[in-house]
């Protein structure tokens, strides 16, 4: 079963039947839902369950009642009631929510937007401004241009879908698709024509040049002084927005300078700027940019930073305090072309990963600015702290930190200390009470010591710890992470071929829990990668060549 999120939540059956039903909530998740990308509510799965109780029975009048009740709350939503059987055997019932063609709204004229996991209310301005940005089709899909399928570039169609057919993120029944059935799924055609998306992606240079809003980028470089020294620009409408990316990166050189800082007796050479980070940047400007929107992105290098210049503010919901943990895809189907081309992690925005990158680098956070018709991101060239390169590194080795535990040691080992509430707000969390998951185990290992009290309570590196990288914890794989846990296992099958779960358990790491094993095999057998032969205990796993 999927985790909530962005589209999807799951509420027990007391929220719809009887004394406890509150019919105004769901009205709200079903508005959110409509308003945003559309949908899917769980009844009868409780928060924090995969499946409904097995004895669990769903009365045979609920979908109609729910039908009833929501149509009298809601104002432009449809809903699609289904009994559903889990594998246990227990019933649910899958609420799904298409979105909607119009804004939707309670009846008494109240508005709410899903973003990441929450629905939240639209008040004051924001009521004009989701009226005005979703037309009741999706830019992406509209076929306004009428380009035929056959003006289609096909250098450039046989490499995109060369490329998905190769991505293990796309599912073995996608890849069997036709060329034509594939344009289809992913929204790059309907009927005989491209959509606007598909002429973005495949279409000729004078196509794409009709468009008005399709990506133009410009590098400016600056000197000491402030004035401008080199320009590039991708202008022409020749490349794709994926070719685009790979184009910036090649072609502006600075990207790949290097410096060398001292690493004891040798010398280290750092990027001036990460690849992994300048990728990011230019994919979130790409896929999160309103195409409905004319603008340039800019691309601006002053000798200490890079402003990434993007037209438009932040998607509805989105703001430079809570980027690091909302989710709102304002291009739905551009995302996730990108996300089935390895080009961007799907959930979140990328920035996540461009702190972690940062941070575990000695540099400062990336810096956040929004105006009404633009938004501006600034990376420092500068390490800080070139010791914590190593340390970050030494540690994540030794502990197997996650990605919130990298960025939360990476931002204390840049500071003497922060209080409670400092790294609350570095974090960009609600509360302090929220720190537990990113600080615990931090902690519990004696990377980070405190001192103080509730919110006075300071968190700080021991200094003597970050110059030797002497971790005084034992080295664990408790808290593995999933992708490191099937290299691992694929790895040992590919030593030891047809080997029974147990044993590769025993050899992979006999701390790590039997179903983390048993889930990176199901994962590997998905992607490919391994097969097996047997039932049971005499199932047998070996790597495929």
């Amino acid at each position: 079963m999927s985790l909530e999120g962005q589209l999807l939540d799951q509420k027990s059956l007391r929220a719809v039947i009887g004394k406890t039903a509150d019919w105004n909530e769901i009205a709200k998740d079903c508005i959110a839902f409509a308003n945003a990308t559309g949908g899917r509510l769980l009844l009868g799965i409780e928060d924090g369950q995969s499946e409904p109780p097995a004895d669990q029975r769903v009365p045979p009048d609920l979908p109609d009642i729910l039908r009833r009740k929501l149509a009298e709350r809601t104002v432009n939503v449809t809903v699609l009631p289904g009994v559903t059987i889990a594998p246990n055997g227990g019933q649910y019932i899958e609420l799904r929510i298409p979105r909607a063609m119009a804004v939707a709204s309670t009846t008494d004229g109240r508005y709410f937007l899903r973003v990441a996991d929450q629905s939240k209310p639209v008040t004051g301005d924001d009521v004009m401004r989701l009226a005005s940005e979703r037309s009741a089709l999706p830019w992406e899909t509209q076929t306004t241009l009428h380009v035929p399928r056959t003006e289609i570039d096909v250098a450039k169609r046989d490499k995109l879908l060369a490329a998905l057919r190769a991505s293990d993120r796309v599912k073995p029944s996608v890849k069997e698709k036709s060329d034509d059935e594939l344009l289809d799924h992913y929204q790059l055609a309907q009927g005989p024509n491209l959509t606007n998306l598909g002429v973005l992606s495949l279409g000729r240079q004078h196509h794409r040049a009709q468009l008005t809003t399709a990506p133009v980028i410009q590098f400016i470089k600056y000197d000491e002084h402030g004035q401008k020294v080199n320009k590039l620009a991708w202008d022409d409408h020749t490349q794709s927005p994926m070719e685009l990316i790979e184009a910036v990166w090649q072609e502006v050189p600075d990207f790949r300078e290097r410096y060398e800082l001292p690493d004891g007796l040798y010398r280290q050479n750092v990027p001036a700027f990460d690849e992994i980070v300048v990728r990011e940047l230019l994919v979130n400007a790409l896929v999160h940019r309103p195409y409905t929107q004319r603008g340039d992105i800019f691309l601006n290098l002053h000798p200490d930073r890079l402003e990434v210049v993007n037209p438009g503010p932040l998607p509805l919901g989105v703001s430079p305090q809570n980027v690091l943990h909302t989710t709102v895809r304002r291009n739905e189907h551009l995302a996730r072309l990108f996300h089935d081309l390895k080009l961007m992690e799907r959930e979140g925005s990328g920035f996540d990963k461009i702190f972690e990158v940062l941070l575990s680098q000695g540099r400062p956070a990336p810096e956040l600015f929004e105006t009404h018709d633009r938004v501006q991101v600034t990376v420092r060239r500068r390490i800080l702290k070139p010791e914590v390169i190593d340390f970050i590194a030494k540690a994540d080795q030794t502990y197997q930190l996650t990605q919130r535990e990298r960025i939360t040691l990476g931002l204390l080992a840049q500071h003497d200390a922060l209080t409670a509430r400092e790294l609350t707000n570095a974090l960009e969390l609600p509360s302090v009470e929220a720190l537990q998951p990113w600080l615990k185990r931090l902690l519990d290992l004696q990377l980070v010591q405190n001192a103080g009290r509730t919110q006075a309570t300071r968190y700080f590196v021991d200094p003597s710890l970050l110059h030797s990288l002497q971790f005084t914890g034992e080295t664990t794989l408790k808290r593995i992470e999933p992708h490191r846990l099937a290299a691992l296992v694929l790895e040992d099958l590919q030593r030891y071929p047809r080997s029974a779960i147990s044993d590769i358990h025993q050899r992979v790491g006999g701390e790590i829990h039997p179903k983390q094993v048993k889930r990176a095999l199901e994962e590997l057998i998905e992607r490919g990668e391994v097969r097996f032969e047997g039932n049971k205990r005499w199932r047998r796993y070996w790597a495929v060549a």
